[in-house]
């Protein structure tokens, strides 16, 4: 285990060792001192490395990450593992708001709460929250899946595309053209995957499934006024 304490060496030199890992070192366990909230920790990461953040972070944690599992013991600040790619992030607290946003693939676990805009855009990435998100989560969320344990806030999946909403609890208010679908045996065994891959206690059978109504794909005169 390598031990890096940022509150001593710094932001730019813990990034920066990080990145060197890529391809060219067996240093893959890494333990991060006193983050202290600091944001764009373990950004832009390229290797199968585990790093361990012992604390809470601010803003852009584990952004762009690919190939690495990035572990927050604590809570995340708004846009935690932004445009992803590949690899897990972890959270054990609660994140701020647009958590997984543009996120390309990979898969991030929120084990507390999420805030608004969670999954925003996404494109293929897995997200999977313990308890709640809030209002306009999934927005113009292209592929991947978004599974929620506990309730949804005003407008999930305004705009949806293709990606896959599983929530457990209720959902406040549905976004345009997303409406409840039909929740086939498929859809089921994805979604045990899913929650059993996020560490998840819930069962498929609970849940109900939201996607897209694929009204908003062609041009309607009637909008146009």
């Amino acid at each position: 285990m390598q031990l890096f304490d940022l509150e001593a060496q710094g932001l730019r030199a813990l990034n920066a060792t990080l990145h060197e890992q890529a391809g060219i070192s067996n240093q893959t366990q890494w333990e991060v001192m006193n983050p202290r909230g600091s944001h764009a920790i373990a950004v832009g990461l390229d290797a199968p490395i585990e790093v361990n953040v012992k604390g809470s972070t601010g803003y852009y944690c584990a952004g762009m990450n690919q190939q690495a599992t990035v572990h927050v013991h604590g809570s995340a600040g708004p846009g935690v593992a932004e445009n992803m790619m590949s690899g897990t992030v972890i959270v054990e607290g609660d994140a701020s708001q647009y958590a997984g946003a543009t996120g390309h693939g990979g898969t991030l676990v929120i084990k507390g709460n999420a805030s608004s805009r969670c999954g925003i855009s996404m494109k293929g990435i897995d997200i999977i929250v313990h308890g709640n998100i809030g209002h306009m989560s999934a927005f113009m969320a292209q592929s991947g899946n978004l599974v929620v344990c506990g309730d949804a806030g005003d407008a999930l999946g305004d705009s949806l595309y293709e990606a896959r909403l599983f929530v457990r609890g209720s959902v406040k208010s549905l976004g345009a053209d997303c409406i409840e679908k039909e929740m086939r045996p498929e859809h089921l065994e994805l979604l045990a995957e899913l929650l059993e891959r996020g560490g998840c206690d819930a069962k498929p059978d609970e849940f109900k499934r939201y996607g897209s109504a694929r009204k908003l794909y062609n041009f309607n005169i009637d909008n146009a006024y």
